[in-house]
């Protein structure tokens, strides 16, 4: 029984990814001038190569943003029930903010989080 759904599914799934392009090959626009395959920024033509090197601290604040990002939605489904949660639960999330504050204190510590 749940082949047969996990088949129809498949299917289904299949079917619509492949109608949904082909209907966007028939009836979408079909020109091609050369300004859509420059680069484009805020309206401001590039000037030289577009291949310029980027400071890892941007990624590295972009990847301390997403972890922050991501444990505030681990800790809202927990805030949400934990009228039936027992006292091991509020002690395991306590030590999932430990471990998170001292990765945000490390760093803050290393600069991480400053521009430079």
């Amino acid at each position: 029984m749940y082949f047969v759904l996990f088949i129809t599914v498949l299917i289904t799934a299949v079917f619509l990814v492949v109608a949904a392009y082909v209907i966007a090959k028939l009836i979408g626009p079909r020109t091609y001038n050369k300004v859509k395959g420059e680069p484009f920024e805020c309206g401001i033509p590039t000037y030289g190569s577009s291949w310029i090197p980027v400071s890892v601290g941007y990624y590295l604040f972009a990847i301390l943003f997403l972890i922050f990002d991501v444990e505030t939605m681990f800790l809202y489904p927990w805030a949400v029930s934990l009228n039936s949660f027992g006292t091991m639960a509020i002690v395991s999330v306590g030590f999932f903010l430990l471990v998170l504050v001292f990765g945000l204190a490390y760093a803050w510590r290393k600069g991480a989080l400053e521009w430079k």
